[in-house]
């Protein structure tokens, strides 16, 4: 990532998961529920910068629906690429949308029913 500040502003403030620890700028842990922490660092010689492709990827699943999740999140400042998207059997449906730094992620509502 290329602002720690930034990012953890997002990921805590925007999408409301738990701040678990920061070590300042060199490392900050997201708690994301079901067991899953997110590791959030500033970038590194070793791998894609931060917002191009193969630098991040990450889906959230949602507990709520997922309409109701965009809204929220929209109002945040969240831009979402496109609309929800469902598939063919109508059980997942995904929004799509970027963090500070241009990285995908997308959240998820499964058993979803139109």
């Amino acid at each position: 990532m290329s602002d720690m500040r930034r990012a953890v502003d997002f990921y805590h403030d925007a999408l409301e998961l738990e701040l678990v620890f920061r070590a300042g700028d060199h490392w900050a842990e997201i708690d994301a529920g079901g067991g899953l922490r997110l590791g959030l660092h500033p970038a590194t010689d070793h791998g894609p910068a931060p917002g191009t492709p193969g630098a991040i990827t990450l889906g959230l699943a949602v507990d709520q629906p997922i309409a109701e999740v965009v809204a929220k999140l929209e109002a945040r400042g969240v831009r979402f690429r496109g609309p929800v998207v469902v598939d063919e059997e109508g059980n997942l449906a995904l929004a799509f949308f970027t963090d500070p730094d241009g990285n995908p992620l997308y959240l998820a509502e499964t058993d979803y029913r139109t």
